[in-house]
Formats: C-alpha cells, sequence, structure tokens
C-alpha cells in the first residue's frame, strides 16, 4: 500500500490557491474562447451574401422559329421550335410561365390521352400566363422548326426535358411575331421581315395575359393540362 499523502494546513491553502488559480485561468480562458467563436461568426455573417435569384427570360422569334434562354442579359440556350401555323397562330406579347407538368395528362374537346408516345404535348408542359398556350413537346417531331402548331410552341423532346430543368415558374416569356433589333441580336438574320414570298407570313393571335397569382402552380407530375398544341 502507498503511504497517505498528508498536508499541513499551510500547504493545503497552497494547493487550494494553485488549484483556484488554475480554475480561474481555465474559466478565463473558456471564456475567451467562445467570444472568439462568437466574433469569427459575426465576421463570417457580416461577409455572407445573400444569393441573388437569376433574372430569366424566354424569347421566341416566331418569324425565326427560334427559342434563345436568357440568363442575366447572356444567352444561355437556342432551340429550334414550331409555332402557331396560320389558321392557329401564335400569340404575341409578353408572359410568363405560370406552370410546369412532369408527363401530363392532355385533355382537349373531351379527349384524354395518358403520357406515352402518343401524347401531343410530349413529356413536358410549360403553361403560359395566357391561357390555352403553353411550351411543349410534340408527337409529330417533323413539325420542329416549322408553322405547324395549334398555337402553341414546340420543341423537340430532348431540347424539352433540358430547358424544363433550367426554368422555373415566373420567368418571363415573349413571343415575338416580327423580326426587331432583339430577335436579329439573338439568333442573328436582318432586323426587318423576309420579302414576301420567300417564307410563310407570320401570323400572330391577340391574347392578354392572365394575372399571375390565379395560374401559378408548383412543378408536378401526371397532372392534366388542357390547351392547343
Amino acid at each position: 500500500m502507498r503511504p497517505a499523502i498528508s498536508f499541513s494546513v499551510a500547504e493545503r491553502d497552497q494547493v487550494g490557491d494553485a488549484m483556484n488559480g488554475l480554475s480561474k485561468w481555465a474559466v478565463t480562458a473558456s471564456a475567451a474562447a467562445v467570444l472568439g467563436v462568437q466574433a469569427m461568426g459575426q465576421q463570417v455573417a457580416a461577409t455572407k451574401t445573400v444569393a441573388v435569384p437569376a433574372k430569366r427570360v424566354i424569347v421566341v422569334s416566331l418569324a425565326d422559329r427560334k427559342l434563345a434562354l436568357v440568363e442575366d442579359g447572356q444567352v444561355k440556350k437556342v432551340y429550334t421550335v414550331a409555332v402557331g401555323k396560320p389558321t392557329t397562330p401564335s400569340p404575341t406579347g409578353t408572359f410568363s410561365i405560370a406552370r410546369r407538368v412532369k408527363n401530363p395528362v392532355y385533355q382537349h374537346e373531351g379527349k384524354t390521352v395518358q403520357p406515352g408516345p402518343g401524347n401531343p404535348v410530349g413529356t413536358r408542359w410549360m403553361g403560359l400566363s395566357v391561357k390555352g398556350y403553353g411550351i411543349h413537346g410534340t408527337n409529330e417531331p417533323k413539325s420542329i422548326g416549322k408553322a405547324a402548331s395549334h398555337g402553341c410552341i414546340r420543341m423537340a423532346k430532348k431540347d424539352l426535358e433540358e430547358m424544363y430543368e433550367l426554368v422555373n415558374v415566373g420567368d418571363t416569356v415573349e413571343l415575338v411575331g416580327q423580326r426587331n433589333e432583339e430577335t436579329a441580336q439573338l439568333f442573328g438574320g436582318e432586323q426587318q421581315p423576309v420579302v414576301a414570298g420567300t417564307r410563310e407570313p407570320v401570323m400572330t393571335a391577340s391574347a392578354t395575359a392572365t394575372p399571375a397569382t390565379a395560374t401559378i402552380a408548383s412543378a408536378t407530375d401526371g397532372v392534366a393540362v388542357t390547351g392547343n398544341w
């Protein structure tokens, strides 16, 4: 057995003072560490910036049969699309994406078409803030690049599914009837319309955007959509 260690009163006081001093130092160090962490947190908070959502605009030139995705003033993608034919023209004006639907069920004039190869609006629907019109796919891929739709903007399947992931509800959509300075910069070509007889005339439909709050819905899957195609 180890011999018991004993201290005199004076020795105990000295040990106690040393321990108290150590305890006080530990508390001081702990408090300093906490203050240091708080200061670092405040510094990080002060330097942290809030991410600003990108401003996206989808510009469709009916004359060029082209769609450009513009983000913060920079062209991200350009796609070839189909637009409304002369008897069922596309509307012109500034609208917005009001609804996004994956694998939509299409309903029109009492008919219902389930998702699949025969669905006339394809695998994605981006409904616009103008009733009956949207950007979507097609079961007639050869129509892309032509004035062939019932007023909507058709895209090839691969392009459609790619762009669907790049845009959100609320993004601006500009449907431009005749070539202008903006479309000339985006898609090339002359600002003025082509000479009559060299290409199909561009017909447009009048339409008024509905209030965004009345049409906006979050992305959904397999929901029924109605409208032109």
